[in-house]
């Protein structure tokens, strides 16, 4: 039994708990005896609101976990060879060793660290599965004792077991994703007991983790604020659950279950890719409705982040714009304010600008002008194709516009926002002579931004999570980058539910299809993120399939590289797919921007190119079991009844 150790403390904010890690039933954490009045941590608000915070602490910051992490597992992201040398999760998972993500220290899911610490301020001791069980542990336990020594109001009560539902939810919903069916663990289990319980099916966990959602969404106000309990802390419930992100979860976890993979199973493929559970689609579409009509009838806190630049180059915002789309993810100059603004529904605590400075900001560009050891996040090839035009249309469409010649011209918004490609002005300031090649990025074929070693392998590199300006001669010296920097990639944000929305609409009518419970269609839906980015509409021509392809597009580009892309592939029986195997990079040779005075007087986008084409750069040689990550091989001899996944 895996053992758990807590010291309870009397203060007023809560408990002080520690743990360790000696044998292999995590998913059966049982609650240990302890020293102290057992009514302590469940007395009053006060001390059950702590005691329910350290469920917040636990919450890994998926991007800063590491001196360097990876979190695009799919084939959306490619990184220099240094990091396969340092066995970054993403490299091991191009290689087919799922395995890793057991333990390593650079994987915010990993299982195990030997410094986990749920009281920590540290990012590094924090991980998703390595805090799950416990995390679990302390709903039970809370939802147990709360009728037995609590005290509060009705209001207060409600607050704190809105927040112990959704969490044991979302503990179990996070490591599902990525394990499959698991013990749905809603109960206490004291020392004495050896309880054997069997892995549940994904939808049988689903239909578990969806009651627990409702009673959130049912228990929880829309917003703390507008409670008793939430004015005596006003200014500090921005990251508190309430009933939209419950809703919101609740809709997200009926979509994931009624998927092609969790529909139909890994051995089917692709073949069964646009076959959806209309049932499951239905309940999430009504979810999410739920949310977009309370958003979009102004009875909520949240809105979309504002698109609207002065220089989208450098994510400088228009004068008087509160939160540009950038600031979502990265803010600078703003007293290092958390990213994510009114568009953010899911967010951790983060530990701001040391993280962002030191082990974050410095791996998105050429080493020569980061620093950052050759671990540097590029964007592939194949997923920049799908930012299409400008006019909405993909750029295989024969009415798209788009011209191989000049083939950043007329693109969608977004790509000018989030992709650095040939010609962009790269450095502002004045480099020394040996960076001066870099100060418009040379990114085509032999440019001075192409040595696989410690730039870009791939043609691109990406700026959406971190501007191009985090670099010794625009931001400060390498050690430095900026005023008061703090990064942070939300676990969900507005944008997502749309999405979402639009694709349960769209199994159960195409793009006219809706729930009940919302005005909008599947795509209307697409249509508000384009619209929020100046982009056209989906074109009338698509509907059945290509339909589903548009509203997943759209997911691709309007999610890059947030980390979500392994599991949409996953669950849609994409991810062994030869088209997504394939890791690519963009070849070409400059005509117009030969001379670099092109890129100093016209915009980049306008550069004519010769012989643009893709090359592959690595394969993936998946197959059916890498579907689902494989269990710890622990927790497999807990009994015979709990099976491996298969082909592990």
């Amino acid at each position: 039994m895996n053992n758990i150790f807590k010291t309870v403390g009397a203060l007023a904010f809560g408990l002080t708990l520690m743990m360790g890690f000696s044998s292999c039933e995590d998913y059966l954490d049982k609650e240990p005896d302890s020293d102290v009045s057992a009514d302590t941590p469940f007395k009053n608000f006060t001390n059950m609101q702590g005691y329910v915070e350290e469920i917040y602490n636990c919450i890994p910051d998926k991007a800063k976990c590491y001196w360097t992490t990876s979190w695009n597992l799919g084939d959306d992201e490619i990184m220099n060879p240094q990091a396969e040398s340092d066995r970054l999760i993403q490299t091991q998972i191009d290689l087919g060793n799922f395995y890793a993500w057991q333990d390593n220290n650079q994987f915010w899911f990993a299982a195990k660290k030997g410094d986990l610490d749920p009281t920590s301020n540290n990012a590094f001791n924090h991980r998703l599965a390595g805090h799950a069980w416990y995390c679990i542990a302390k709903c039970n336990k809370g939802i147990q004792e709360i009728d037995n020594y609590f005290t509060g109001t009705s209001e207060e009560r409600n607050l704190i077991l809105g927040q112990l539902y959704f969490f044991r939810a979302w503990w179990h919903f996070e490591m599902m994703q990525f394990l499959g069916g698991l013990p749905y663990v809603d109960q206490v289990f004291s020392a004495s007991e050896s309880p054997r319980m069997e892995r549940l099916s994904y939808t049988e966990c689903a239909d578990k983790a969806a009651e627990d959602f409702k009673k959130a969404a049912e228990l929880l106000p829309v917003n703390w604020d507008n409670t008793t309990a939430g004015k005596r802390t006003l200014g500090k419930n921005e990251l508190r659950i309430n009933k939209i992100t419950a809703l919101a979860y609740l809709g997200k976890n009926y979509l994931w279950a009624g998927s092609p993979l969790m529909q139909n199973g890994a051995q089917t493929g692709g073949a069964h890719t646009y076959d959806y559970s209309q049932d499951y689609a239905r309940l999430a579409a009504d979810a999410l409705g739920e949310v977009i009509t309370l958003v979009e009838s102004g009875q909520t806190q949240y809105e979309f982040a504002s698109f609207d630049y002065e220089n989208i180059y450098d994510h400088k915002k228009s004068s008087g714009v509160e939160t540009s789309y950038s600031e979502i993810f990265f803010t600078t100059g703003r007293n290092w304010l958390q990213p994510g603004g009114k568009e953010a529904l899911l967010r951790g605590p983060s530990a701001g600008w040391s993280y962002t400075r030191y082990n974050y900001s410095r791996t998105f560009g050429p080493n020569q002008l980061c620093a950052q050891d050759n671990h540097i996040h590029q964007a592939t090839a194949n997923y920049v194709k799908n930012y299409g035009m400008a006019n909405g249309l993909p750029l295989d469409d024969p009415d798209s516009g788009w011209d191989p010649t000049h083939p950043f011209k007329n693109r969608d918004p977004r790509f000018y926002h989030d992709i650095v490609f040939d010609g962009v002005k790269y450095i502002n300031a004045d480099p020394d002579v040996a960076d001066k090649p870099m100060k418009y990025a040379g990114l085509a074929t032999g440019g001075s931004m192409r040595a696989i070693t410690n730039a870009s392998r791939s043609g691109y590199f990406y700026q959406k999570l971190v501007p191009h300006t985090c670099q010794k001669y625009d931001s400060g010296s390498v050690d430095d980058y900026g005023p008061n920097p703090h990064a942070y990639i939300p676990y969900m944000r507005l944008a997502d539910v749309y999405l979402m929305y639009a694709e349960a609409a769209a199994v159960l009518g195409g793009p006219s299809g809706k729930s009940t419970k919302c005005t909008l269609s599947a795509a209307d839906a697409i249509n508000k993120l384009r619209d929020r980015v100046g982009a056209g509409h989906v074109a009338d021509k698509f509907v059945g399939n290509a339909f589903m392809d548009e509203v997943r597009r759209e997911r691709a580009v309007e999610l890059a590289f947030e980390g979500f892309r392994f599991n949409d592939l996953q669950r849609w029986l994409l991810l062994t797919e030869p088209e997504y195997t394939v890791k690519t990079s963009q070849e070409f040779i400059r005509v117009s921007g030969a001379d670099e005075s092109f890129f100093a007087e016209n915009d980049p986008a306008d550069a004519e190119v010769a012989e643009f084409h893709e090359e592959v750069i690595l394969t993936r040689n998946f197959d059916s079991k890498h579907y689902w990550f494989p269990l710890l091989r622990d927790d497999t001899y807990i009994y015979e009844g709990f099976k491996q996944n298969p082909g592990w």
